[in-house]
């Protein structure tokens, strides 16, 4: 738009009413986001300026993409490309919307349901279900946290869930092939007089938090509590100059003695607890009962979707910036 064009067009808002003025605010903020998510894409091109198919960092600008996007062609291997042609969005036509997934994330707020995203963007409820499994798999490849000084280790765990799951018609239809499942479902504990199992089961999954004084998270869920799969988790994210604090669970202590950690144990057998002012397991805690209170909106997720829900919790803790999530997808 030229500029004499832009100034008659400020000059006749005062002629606007009400519901027109509400329209026009509607297309602005349409637009906006459209042109956030474009200068996103062509940032990413910017930075990385190699081709994608040869590596050749020889390009010409060869026009824009249907979305708007600028397009290149490499010199080397003459084909085309744009800052989408290697992402795991390279084939969405509403990158925008895809932003707003993310901003409702990752944002201050806590997350809207599918449905109420769906209704909002104008989406349908399963293109928003797949849209946000895509953005978890990109927070799970972006984890980079390193850990030093005093650390915090210790576990909580998530009740098993089979939602979704089609065992149970796969066995009714046809039991000679397909195994019976090993667990109820859960109306049926209720309805046959079974008691659920208390305390901790083979259907509370843990999951391994760690924490240390500098703000650093990680969460991970691990198949047990074993002292080879504590140690798996642990030796690469915490180095060998740090202070471990963890509870009484024996895993940990092997974990420190195999790494030459200084160990302090809190809350373990009496006379056994070596907790200090400044050696505690208190952060921990408090990221648990944060987990506790974002996972209970989601009404027990299906463990197969775990781990990423796990990660999308510790990028709202670590306040990851939803235009950064974007340059990951």
């Amino acid at each position: 738009m030229q500029a004499h064009d832009f100034r008659q067009f400020l000059e006749r808002f005062h002629d606007l009413n009400p519901a027109q003025i509400e329209d026009a605010r509607t297309k602005i903020r349409d637009v906006r986001r459209k042109t956030e998510a474009l200068s996103e894409i062509e940032s990413r091109t910017e930075q990385e300026h190699k081709c994608p198919h040869c590596g050749d960092d020889r390009r010409q600008k060869w026009g824009r993409t249907r979305t708007k996007v600028q397009r290149y062609r490499c010199l080397g291997c003459q084909k085309t490309f744009c800052g989408r042609t290697t992402s795991k969005i390279r084939h969405f036509h509403r990158p925008d919307l895809f932003l707003e997934v993310i901003r409702d994330m990752l944002g201050i707020r806590a997350p809207s349901s599918i449905r109420q995203l769906a209704n909002r963007l104008g989406l349908d409820k399963h293109t928003i279900w797949r849209w946000r499994l895509i953005i978890m798999q990109g927070l799970s490849d972006s984890s980079d946290d390193q850990f030093s000084g005093i650390v915090e280790v210790d576990e909580t765990y998530q009740k098993e869930s089979r939602k979704g799951s089609r065992e149970w018609v796969r066995y009714k239809r046809d039991p000679l092939n397909s195994p019976k499942p090993p667990r109820l479902r859960w109306y049926e504990y209720n309805k046959l007089g079974v008691k659920m199992q208390r305390g901790l089961s083979q259907w509370q999954l843990p999951i391994l938090t760690v924490v240390d004084r500098g703000g650093a998270k990680r969460a991970q869920r691990i198949a047990d509590r074993a002292n080879a799969t504590i140690q798996k988790a642990l030796d690469p994210v915490i180095p060998a100059d740090a202070v471990l604090c963890s509870d009484a669970l024996r895993a940990y202590g092997h974990f420190a003695q195999v790494k030459g950690l200084e160990h302090f144990v809190v809350g373990g057998a009496k006379g056994k607890a070596r907790a200090t002012a400044s050696h505690h397991i208190q952060n921990i805690n408090s990221l648990h009962s944060r987990y506790e209170d974002f996972i209970r909106q989601f009404k027990g997720p299906a463990s197969k979707y775990l781990p990423g829900y796990v990660d999308w919790f510790i990028a709202r803790q670590s306040l990851i910036s939803p235009l950064e999530a974007f340059r990951w997808a």
